[in-house]
């Protein structure tokens, strides 16, 4: 008897073992690996959006964040005075290269997404930025074949912005808005997307946004505009105080009154930040 019983509690303990080792090869390790996986990819791709919202809203203009080229690295900042007006056939002797601001032609260029394969007058270029453009000037020497088809798909037909050829530059790429400029030697730099939509139509920081870009009423021809020119501005040029210098003994002449709101007198509707 004593051996029966002893023989059956093996064959129970035997049982109980193989139990066990089945219910242990039986737990779906493949679902909870799956589910682990699914749960990693939602949180990846959950991530993903909100650094990409959150990224997006730094360069997105609000009350809260009127000059989002503050997130930007390497933009440089000037104040400048708006609405000083100069005549056709004077020049500006601008303190930076390419100009972002200050004194400027009473006619500004067309910046309806033109495209300028030749460089043009300065003080034309300035006044359309004082309307809330963004001008990209590039090197013709440094930025040729795709990169210069980059630059121009960012340009081509997209209000508010207008684009030349700019001699002699000292970087490849320079950005310009009102009081604003981002130069670089990439058009593949993130920071050229980053640059338009903090400061394109900003109404905090331009003197005229939603002014007006085209020219069918400013005499102003972007097909033959007024050209650049290389050499440095002469004696006679107006400074940036707006104010043209005197020979010696002369009255010093009062600076140009700013002209009229140019920019407000038929304003379109500013495009979508």
């Amino acid at each position: 008897m004593a051996s029966g019983t002893k023989n059956k509690g093996s064959k129970s303990a035997v049982k109980a073992a193989r139990a066990s080792v089945v219910a242990r090869k039986s737990r779906p390790w493949g679902t909870i690996i799956g589910v682990i996986a699914v749960l990693l990819l939602a949180g990846g791709v959950f991530g993903y959006a909100y650094v990409q919202v959150s990224g997006a809203k730094k360069f997105t203009v609000s009350e809260d964040n009127k000059d989002p080229s503050e997130n930007i690295g390497g933009v440089t900042r000037m104040p400048y005075t708006a609405g000083q007006h100069i005549n056709p056939g004077q020049r500006v002797a601008y303190d930076q290269t390419p100009p972002f601001g200050g004194p400027h032609d009473g006619v500004w260029a067309d910046c309806t997404g033109i495209v300028y394969p030749t460089a043009v007058r300065n003080e034309n270029m300035v006044h359309a930025l004082e309307h809330g453009s963004v001008w990209i000037a590039y090197n013709p020497d440094k930025v040729q074949g795709p990169a210069l088809e980059k630059l121009k798909s960012k340009v081509d037909g997209q209000p508010y912005m207008l684009m030349s050829p700019y001699p002699a530059l000292d970087r490849p790429i320079s950005l310009q808005s009102w009081g604003h400029q981002l130069k670089l030697d990439s058009a593949d730099d993130e920071r050229i997307d980053q640059f338009i939509k903090a400061l394109r139509s900003n109404s905090y920081q331009n003197p005229e946004p939603g002014g007006r870009c085209d020219s069918n009423q400013t005499g102003f021809d972007p097909g033959a505009p007024p050209p650049f020119v290389a050499e440095k501005p002469g004696p006679d040029a107006v400074g940036m105080d707006g104010k043209a210098p005197t020979a010696p003994g002369q009255t010093p002449p009062s600076a140009p009154a700013p002209g009229p709101p140019s920019g407000q007198q038929a304003p379109t509707a500013p495009p979508s930040q």
